[in-house]
């Protein structure tokens, strides 16, 4: 049945109606009014006033619609009411790739720019070559494990043979999305069921010591001390540091107020909403960002940029300086995130507040931090019982002087 619904991210109208067998979705720009939903309600009951009597065009109420260029050959081509009954009762079933585009239009007005080129290269590198010509409704729960078999065989970065459980995991976790709207849409059970994800190793957490850190800041090139020594005690993430502006950076209050991020290259916001978070400056972040205001302040907005004013390409950083200045001090090889995990265990092991960390490093709680980080700060978590011995050696000392 034809209705007109509210999409909750951005609280617009849309209406929600079957045309020629197909389901159509088109969004308005309208508010949800009172006053708009009763002037969609009745743009409604014209168009299906028009489909019943054949003589709706799709390209008339919807002319920049991606739907109305799909109709417009079999608009011409029908024009008795009967022949536009018959149609318009038929239960049409589409291919995997006719529904996933319509799906992928509807839902990326709700996502980051970031998640909607990350969900655009699954479809078309990996969704569309594998289930693409397949009627959605025949696609069985081992055609999607065979899927998964084949991702497991994909060459992984860096010369791995395949890709991690990971990343096939984060692969498989929209297609099943897909395939629950697809179910509800087209009235079939979906057979994405039974299906758990792989299991994935633990993070490789592998954060530096504070001589490790000395020797870093200490023989970097001069023109990234600032930027590794500001990474390395505020635990910002990469995009978070890299896409940071100076107008995010308060002198006064001591604070860095991380508001957005660079994700591909591109500005975007941050990764969840408790990554919207205000840094506390120490004294030497301070002071790193005073000498880096000298530097860079009048190339543009970023903080850390190119002399054309432009963001850091950390891929560019990684590779030509990160990497080789590990190698010339004969450090593991990590990525340059650890700097985020060694901010975190420098601050858990310099007694301060967990709830304070687990705001810094934008996490919604505490769990992550003790979970993750407490193993690399001994003090912390001792687990040997000396801190119930100490306590219970005060009290009995002091039960026992009352004799």
């Amino acid at each position: 049945m034809a209705s007109v619904s509210v999409r909750k991210e951005t609280n617009t109208l849309y209406l929600d109606f079957r045309y020629m067998g197909k389901r159509c979705r088109e969004q308005t720009s309208f508010k949800a009014t009172i006053a708009n939903k009763r002037k969609m309600e009745k743009l409604l009951t014209t168009i299906e006033a028009e489909i019943m009597a054949g003589t709706f065009r799709y390209v008339k109420h919807f002319p920049e619609s991606r739907l109305a260029k799909n109709f417009s050959d079999n608009e011409l081509e029908l024009h008795q009411p009967e022949e536009w009954s018959e149609r318009q009762n038929q239960v049409y079933v589409p291919t995997f790739k006719e529904f996933i585009h319509s799906w992928f239009e509807y839902q990326k007005i709700a996502w980051r720019k970031s998640h909607i080129a990350n969900i655009e290269s699954m479809i078309n590198k990996h969704f569309l070559p594998y289930f693409g010509e397949m009627e959605i409704n025949n696609i069985t729960r081992n055609d999607i494990l065979k899927f998964r078999s084949v991702l497991a065989k994909v060459p992984g970065r860096n010369g791995r043979t395949s890709i991690t459980n990971n990343r096939i995991n984060k692969i498989m976790d929209p297609l099943k999305r897909i395939f629950e709207d697809a179910a509800e849409e087209f009235n079939f059970i979906t057979p994405y069921i039974r299906i758990k994800p792989l299991k994935i190793i633990k993070s490789d957490v592998q954060p530096f010591t504070i001589k490790e850190v000395n020797r870093l800041l200490e023989s970097v090139r001069d023109d990234y001390k600032d930027y590794f020594l500001i990474r390395f005690f505020t635990g910002m993430r990469t995009g978070e540091v890299d896409g940071l502006k100076w107008r995010y950076v308060d002198f006064n209050k001591r604070i860095i107020k991380v508001r957005e991020t660079i994700v591909g290259g591109e500005e975007d916001i941050t990764k969840t909403d408790s990554s919207i978070r205000d840094i506390q400056m120490s004294q030497p972040v301070y002071d790193a960002f005073l000498r880096q205001k000298a530097h860079t302040a009048r190339f543009g907005k970023f903080v850390f940029c190119n002399r054309e004013g432009k963001a850091l390409n950390h891929n560019n950083v990684t590779k030509r300086v990160w990497y080789p200045l590990l190698a010339k001090l004969r450090l593991e090889k990590r990525r340059p995130y650890q700097t985020r995990h060694t901010a975190a265990t420098l601050w858990l092991a310099a007694g301060e507040s967990p709830e304070w960390i687990a705001h810094q490093m934008g996490h919604s709680n505490t769990e992550m931090l003790f979970r993750v980080y407490s193993r690399y700060v001994p003090n912390l978590t001792r687990m040997d019982g000396s801190a119930m011995d100490k306590l219970l050696d005060h009290n009995l000392e002091i039960r026992y002087a009352a004799y």
